[in-house]
């Protein structure tokens, strides 16, 4: 095989592999990895000639593209950032796969095979929990805008979809291979048997569920606002701030009546973090007058995203991210405010902060850094967070999960809100950072699967498109569009049913590492024998 040809694989598995994230058929991952399985066992057969690490570049390459074509718009935020999110992802996954090459390299097909996947799902699981969480292309997610097909996410998570598209396209790769070396008929009859029961199974299995689901009647009345506010153009003096107040009030009294229990606003409404002490909140004028208007509307409730702030009294009660400005300690929070209708207001702090913008990466060992993030305007820095969730809990007892902007990424994490209660997710988000590109209709497709992994309604305020409802099924009703002000009004059905994976969470990615653990155990007893 030339160097050309191998280029060629490389760049075609980098390509189909961004096609499902930038709104095509998830089906097409099915067939996404066939090209780079085809160059991993050129070099396995060329072993003797080449050594691991020429395979590695190769699958760089192909992760470079990946990353590239999915996620390039991070770069209307930040050059930089999207430069070093982009190179860093690709090298973890290239060197995932080098690692599963060099399984290949010293056990039998099938056991390569093996340890390749669940090297890769235990890759994809770390994603979300270590301090540079990016979950965003993992291969689960690939399918958020075909819920027809994923209707099973409530037992499995998307890692049930990363394990589908690893399986179809080893499968796929074997039956090549077979023909190719005139296997016998009775194997290829195997193997393709085998890939049709693994890619038509869950697929009907899901149409049976998603034409069959019903909802239970247990209505709530929402009304979602869209403010739409240039973050990059907005001012944060008080002025600004009571225009942004105004015209909040005035989107909501568009559609608010009296049958109406919630009104949603996005994160970040408000920016002036220190006029939200967590702990004064009715000082603020704004809250103040947001909840005179929840007077007069006595059935109504409200949630909205703001910039908030808590002062310590002195150093010793600070938490590790509290800032000090001329000896006060103080946290800013990316914060959801809830006002019931007896005008009380409680706050849920955003856990998942985004690494480089709302936090240090590593802040504990690196503290030295702690000033050096991307600066998006308003509040970045690195912020305090609330490590455990909390829900909102509405009149009558009706709890919501208040889910601010990347944390809907995170589907195990969204469990613990339902395993806690809730009835209902409730997204706020601003996603007009990344200007009218892919990026913003990633992050909504992405609060479909949220939706079917916990059977929970979503309503999804976003500070400019796409706001909307999104129903258990994961089927999206009254989209608004992007860049424009709106607001719409709708109902949703509360759920007090628990999942199987609500329940069980990510049991796919601990067996995976598990075996992932004994096939490096393995790896390295064999390198050892063979020295």
């Amino acid at each position: 095989m030339s160097r050309f040809s191998r280029y060629i694989l490389s760049v075609s598995t980098g390509v189909l592999l961004s096609l499902a994230w930038l709104g095509l058929p998830g089906w097409l991952l099915f067939i996404a990895f066939f090209p780079l399985l085809l160059l991993e066992n050129f070099f396995i057969s060329k072993k003797s000639e080449f050594r691991g690490v020429s395979f590695w570049s190769h699958a760089f390459l192909a992760f470079l593209i990946w990353n590239s074509i999915s996620t390039w718009w991070i770069a209307y935020a930040t050059v930089a950032g999207a430069l070093m999110a982009i190179v860093a992802n690709s090298f973890l996954m290239s060197l995932v796969w080098w690692l599963g090459h060099t399984a290949r390299r010293h056990f039998k097909a099938n056991l390569g095979y093996l340890a390749l996947a669940v090297f890769w799902i235990s890759f994809e699981y770390f994603h979300f929990h270590w301090d540079i969480e990016w979950p965003w292309l993992n291969l689960g997610n690939g399918f958020a805008n075909n819920v027809k097909m994923i209707q099973w996410y409530e037992y499995t998570g998307i890692l049930g979809g990363t394990v589908w598209v690893l399986a179809l396209n080893i499968i796929l790769y074997n039956i090549y291979a077979n023909l190719r070396n005139s296997g016998s008929r009775r194997k290829i009859m195997y193997s393709t048997g085998g890939l049709l029961l693994v890619m038509f199974a869950p697929w009907l299995f899901s149409r049976s569920v998603y034409n069959s689901y019903q909802e239970k009647e247990n209505p709530l009345h929402v009304v979602i606002v869209q403010p739409n506010i240039d973050p990059y153009n907005e001012a944060y003096d008080v002025p600004a701030e009571n225009r942004k107040l105004q015209n909040f009030i005035q989107l909501a009294d568009s559609k608010v009546n009296n049958n109406t229990d919630l009104v949603i606003g996005p994160e970040t409404v408000f920016e002036r973090y220190p006029d939200w002490n967590v702990d004064r909140l009715e000082s603020n004028y704004q809250f103040r007058q947001l909840t005179d208007w929840i007077w007069n509307h006595s059935n109504t409730e409200l949630i909205f995203g703001t910039s908030s702030s808590k002062i310590y009294p002195d150093a010793e009660s600070a938490s590790l991210t509290a800032r000090n400005s001329n000896g006060i300690y103080y946290d800013v929070y990316n914060s959801a405010v809830f006002v019931n209708r007896n005008g009380t207001g409680e706050v849920y702090h955003k856990s998942i902060l985004v690494p480089g913008v709302e936090k240090m990466p590593f802040r504990k060992y690196m503290g030295f850094l702690k000033d050096f993030v991307i600066d998006l305007g308003g509040t970045t820095g690195s912020l305090g967070r609330q490590d455990e969730p909390s829900n909102f809990i509405l009149k009558n007892n009706v709890e919501v999960a208040p889910i601010i902007c990347y944390e809907s990424v995170f589907g195990e994490y969204l469990t613990r809100f339902v395993n806690k209660g809730a009835g209902l997710i409730v997204i706020i988000t601003n996603d007009g950072w990344w200007r009218n590109t892919p990026g913003y209709k990633q992050h909504l497709s992405f609060s479909r699967l949220r939706a079917i992994e916990t059977r929970r309604s979503v309503a999804r305020s976003a500070n400019t498109g796409i706001s909307c409802f999104i129903n258990q099924r994961g089927d999206i009703s009254q989209p608004t569009a992007w860049w424009q002000e709106a607001a719409i009004e709708g109902t949703v059905n509360l759920n007090d049913e628990i999942t199987f994976y609500v329940k069980y969470g990510d049991f796919i990615a601990r067996v995976a590492m598990f075996m992932s653990v004994l096939m490096l155990l393995f790896l390295i007893v064999k390198r050892f024998i063979k020295e």
